[in-house]
C-alpha cells in the first residue's frame, strides 16, 4: 500500500462557521495521521487566527473571489515546489480557485467537498465546475447531498460519501455554565431547549420562533437559546420582538464555550429546511442530549427518529412545537433518548472521516 498522500486544504471563507471548524478539524486530523498537509485560507480571516494560535502549517493569499487568478496562480506553483498531490477545496470560491490552479499544474487531483443541499443547476458557472474533467472527485457529507448531485446531473462515479464526523469526546470534561439559568431567570425544574446554528436563511429561525411562541403560551416553565450570529441577526431579533418573545427566546451571540453551553440544556433543537448534515446535533447528542430535528437534508440520517430524537417536518412551526413539548413535559423520555444519542454518535466519530478522507486521497495518486 503507498503511503499517505500529500494534501493542500484550501478555504476561502471570510468568517468562522460550521463549515470552517469541520475543515480544520480534518485537517489537523490528518496531519496526526501522518499526511503531510497544508493549508491555505483567506488573509485576516478566522481562520488565519485558528491555524496561528496552534502553530499549524499554514499561508495565506487574497483569495478574493472565484476568478482570483493570481492566487490561482501563487497556489499552483507552491504545490509544484513543495510536492503537493492533492488540492481539497472547502468551499464553492475554492474549488473556482483550485480549477484554475489545477490548470497551470496539471500534476493536481482535485477533491471538492460539498456541504450543502442547494442545487447547483441554477447556476450556468457551478454545472460547468462541477462537471468538469479537471475536478476529479466530489465529496458529499451525506447521502442527501449526494441525491441533490445525482438530480443535477453528476456522474454517479464522481461523488463519494463522507459523513462529516466530530470529535464525539471533546466535550467529555465540560460543565453545564453555572451562571447560565440564573442571568434568564429561571426557576428550578424549569425546562432549557436551545439551538446552535448560524443566523442565515436555510438554517429557518423564524420556524424556530415560531414554534417557540406557540409553545410558550401553554408552558411557563420553557425557556428557549441561541447560540450563532450570522447576517440576519437583526431580522431575526425583530421577529423574536414582534412575537413577544424577548423574556422567553434568548439571544447568545457566538459561544466559545460550547461545550458548557450544550451540558445545560435539556433538549436541542435544529430548525432548519435545507441541511447538509448537522454536525451541531451531533455535538449535541455527544453530550447525552435528546434532539428534535427537522426532516431537511441529511437531519435524518443523524437522529433515529423515536429512538434518539424526533423529526419534524421542515417549515411547521407546529409540529416543531409539538414536538418540543413533547420532550419538555417527560423527563424520562428525555434521558432514554439522551442515552440513545450517546449511543448513536458513535457513528460519526471524526476518526472514520479521516479513514475514508485518507484512503480516498490515496486511490487518486
Amino acid at each position: 500500500m503507498s503511503g499517505p498522500p500529500s494534501v493542500l486544504h484550501l478555504d476561502t471563507g471570510k468568517g468562522w462557521r460550521g463549515g470552517q471548524r469541520q475543515a480544520v478539524e480534518l485537517f489537523e486530523r490528518m496531519l496526526e495521521a501522518g499526511c503531510r498537509c497544508h493549508f491555505v485560507c483567506r488573509r485576516g480571516s478566522p481562520l488565519q487566527d485558528y491555524l496561528e494560535e496552534r502553530d499549524l502549517p499554514f499561508h495565506t493569499d487574497s483569495l478574493r473571489g472565484e476568478l482570483d487568478l493570481p492566487s490561482a496562480f501563487r497556489i499552483a506553483n507552491f504545490c509544484r515546489r513543495r510536492g503537493y498531490q492533492i488540492l481539497y477545496m472547502h468551499t464553492a470560491h475554492a474549488l473556482a480557485i483550485g480549477l484554475m490552479a489545477a490548470l497551470l499544474n496539471r500534476r493536481l487531483r482535485t477533491v471538492a467537498v460539498r456541504r450543502v443541499d442547494f442545487p447547483v443547476r441554477r447556476n450556468p458557472f457551478s454545472r460547468i465546475k462541477y462537471r468538469t474533467r479537471m475536478l476529479h472527485r466530489i465529496v458529499a457529507i451525506s447521502e442527501n447531498v449526494r441525491r441533490v448531485l445525482l438530480a443535477d446531473g453528476i456522474p454517479p462515479e464522481k461523488i463519494t460519501v463522507i459523513r462529516s464526523g466530530i470529535d464525539i469526546h471533546r466535550f467529555d470534561e465540560a460543565r453545564p455554565d453555572p451562571g447560565l439559568r440564573a442571568s434568564l431567570g429561571m426557576g428550578e425544574g424549569d425546562v432549557l431547549v436551545g439551538t446552535a446554528a448560524a443566523m442565515v436563511g436555510h438554517k429557518d429561525y423564524p420556524n424556530l420562533l415560531r414554534a417557540a411562541e406557540i409553545l410558550v403560551a401553554g408552558e411557563p416553565g420553557v425557556h428557549f437559546v441561541a447560540a450563532g450570529t450570522g447576517p440576519l441577526e437583526n431580522r431575526i431579533h425583530r421577529l423574536a420582538e414582534d412575537l413577544d418573545l424577548e423574556d422567553r427566546f434568548h439571544f447568545l451571540g457566538r459561544r466559545e464555550d460550547m461545550g458548557g453551553f450544550l451540558r445545560s440544556l435539556d433538549v436541542f433543537v435544529l430548525a432548519s429546511r435545507m441541511e447538509g448534515l448537522g454536525t451541531a446535533t451531533l455535538e449535541a447528542m455527544a453530550v447525552g442530549l435528546p434532539v428534535v430535528g427537522t426532516d431537511a437534508g441529511g437531519i435524518p440520517e443523524i437522529i433515529e427518529d423515536g429512538v434518539c430524537g424526533l423529526v419534524v417536518p421542515r417549515e411547521d412551526p407546529a409540529g416543531l412545537a409539538r414536538a418540543i413539548q413533547r420532550l419538555c413535559r417527560d423527563s424520562g423520555l428525555r434521558k432514554r433518548f439522551g442515552e440513545a444519542s450517546l449511543r448513536r454518535v458513535g457513528q460519526f466519530d471524526i476518526g472514520t472521516t479521516v479513514e475514508k478522507t485518507v484512503d480516498l486521497c490515496r486511490s487518486l495518486v
